[in-house]
């Protein structure tokens, strides 16, 4: 387990039931074991005065993220259903949650999201609350390693803060076999810690 301090952020990645649960629209093999290791990451994290932080995919019922409307995936976390909740065995703090895709964007990363017919990126709130925390390291643990994991992960770095992305708190999706091990690749590749 990483060790934690108050200028470290633990960044739990989308622990929802459409990812987390095995009823979920968009479950993630594996996902159980993410779970339990972001409740002792989350322990962990408060005892010794680290800042926690959630993000939460949060869709309107309809984008082009979605199959449905062009996509490629399922339709998951609509907003104020029970895909969208955090698992019920995740522990909550009072960390603060950030959401993603509430206003019809999409984008995989915690920091970042994009208008789905132009691509225009705009900043989440993320950078900004770890800012003003005086963050300058930051653990990312979660759901899915080959998308919402990695693209946080990434934009960390882009972001200049040192980044570790312990193995064991993730789980791939694995569209295509291999995935998840290319995705543990490229965020190494951009100066993220691979533990």
């Amino acid at each position: 387990m990483p060790a934690y301090d108050s200028q470290t952020a633990l960044i739990v990645v989308d622990i929802q039931n459409d990812f987390a649960h095995p009823d979920g629209s968009l479950y993630v093999s594996g996902a159980a074991d993410v779970v339990a290791y972001a409740n002792r990451a989350i322990s962990d994290a408060s005892q010794s005065g680290a800042l926690v932080v959630y993000t939460q995919d949060w869709h309107p019922k309809h984008t082009p993220h979605f199959e449905q409307d062009g996509g490629i995936w399922p339709v998951h976390c609509v907003g104020d259903s029970w895909g969208a909740e955090f698992h019920t065995d995740l522990a909550l703090n009072a960390g603060p949650t950030v959401r993603k895709g509430a206003d019809g964007n999409d984008g995989y990363s915690g920091f970042t999201t994009r208008d789905p017919q132009s691509g225009v990126q705009q900043q989440t709130e993320l950078e900004e609350i770890l800012l003003e925390a005086g963050i300058e390291r930051c653990v990312v643990v979660g759901l899915a390693t080959d998308y919402c994991v990695k693209e946080t992960v990434l934009d960390a770095c882009r972001l200049g803060f040192e980044v570790l992305a312990p193995r064991a708190g993730m789980a791939a999706v694995n569209l295509q076999p291999g995935d998840g091990e290319a995705a543990l690749t490229t965020m190494a590749e951009s100066g993220a810690l691979i533990e």
